[in-house]
């Protein structure tokens, strides 16, 4: 009896041991990603109004607590960029930001280090030159063609589209950007749009095409005017 007793007890602590084992790799493969919202407090805090501050959603000061104006700001920028208008700083909101947990997949990561590269030299290719909101505008509205029913929805698809930028026409988008247009398209892809929406641009002191000269304009940065 004793030693029945004892075998059971061992297959008990054996089978409980097994169970917390597999209930951890659970919990590490569904980790829940960090979300902020009214009360918060923390370094994610400080980097939503960072950001929201240098977009210019948000004007209160940077103390990472996430009080009323934060909210506000939030909502100001879901509201911006078609995202759910809550105020809470959740998943898709965070990534709108470049804003990742640690638990985004290398897979995504590296998705993303390639639009980044790919929009940085539609950035150098089009726009070197132009003053910095102008770069950061011709990214943003190359991602909003992304977002348009009238274009490709990969970014690649709506750089390589024919005829689409003069820089895939003449080669200059093999061309290695430099930081300040990597820095252009990160701000573009963290959701700041000097463009307002615009999904064309223009010179018009080059431009002979009568067509983009009718497009309702948004605003005019450097040589390029942004249209919708």
């Amino acid at each position: 009896m004793l030693l029945k007793n004892k075998k059971k007890i061992i297959f008990l602590v054996i089978f409980t041991l097994i169970l917390l084992i597999i209930t951890g790799i659970i919990l590490k493969n569904n980790k829940v990603e960090a979300l902020s919202k009214y009360g918060s407090r923390g370094d994610e805090v400080t980097q939503i109004q960072t950001k929201l501050k240098r977009w210019g959603y948000y004007n209160g000061n940077i103390d990472g607590i996430y009080g009323s104006q934060t909210q506000e700001a939030v909502k100001y920028f879901q509201r911006k960029n078609g995202l759910t208008v809550d105020g809470i700083a959740g998943p898709a909101t965070l990534k709108a930001m470049g804003i990742y947990s640690s638990s985004s997949s290398g897979s995504s990561s590296s998705t993303n280090s390639n639009d980044l590269n790919l929009l940085a030299r539609v950035v150098y290719g089009e726009a070197r030159g132009e003053p910095y909101a102008g770069q950061v505008a011709v990214a943003a509205v190359t991602l909003n063609r992304v977002k348009s029913s009238s274009f490709p929805n990969t970014l690649a698809g709506v750089v390589y589209q024919s005829g689409a930028y003069d820089a895939v026409r003449d080669g200059q988008i093999n061309l290695t950007p430099d930081s300040t247009a990597k820095k252009a398209a990160q701000d573009a892809m963290n959701g700041w749009d000097p463009s307002y929406g615009a999904i064309y641009y223009f010179n018009p002191a080059t431009a002979t095409n009568k067509w983009i000269w009718s497009r309702p304009m948004t605003v005019t940065i450097g040589n390029h005017r942004f249209c919708k």
